[in-house]
């Protein structure tokens, strides 16, 4: 009978390069992914990039300037991060806090505007 250890993968420490995040396992082994899968880490500075936090007891990484996360297993299974897509603006506020449609022909004219108000 053999007992095997199942130990999950720990990093032990990170080194973000120009092409590159590279973590280092506890177990020996090295990870490495394209920064291009880090769309924060991409455009963050050389000096955001290097301060960084272990999660946990090395589940993962935390970057508190532009808070990203990347899990070792996140590494492992080659899942990038996706960047957000950006929202549709329906429409725009006013002065007055209401919102004005975008579209000039759905607004009604102040001809029209003072009618209603009289009914």
């Amino acid at each position: 009978m053999s007992i095997v250890e199942s130990v999950e993968p720990r990093i032990q420490n990170v080194k973000v390069t120009s092409n590159a995040i590279v973590v280092y396992l506890v177990d020996g082994r090295v990870l490495s992914v394209p920064l291009a899968w880090s769309w924060r880490l991409s455009e963050a500075t050389a000096k955001q990039r290097a301060r960084f936090e272990l999660i946990g007891d090395g589940q993962g990484v935390h970057w508190p300037e532009i808070d990203e996360d990347i899990s070792v297993e996140g590494m492992l299974h080659g899942v990038p991060a996706h960047r957000p897509q950006k929202s549709v603006r329906l429409s725009r506020p006013q002065a007055n806090g209401r919102r004005a449609p975008t579209n000039k022909r759905l607004r009604r004219s102040d001809k029209a505007r003072r009618s209603t108000a009289k009914r």
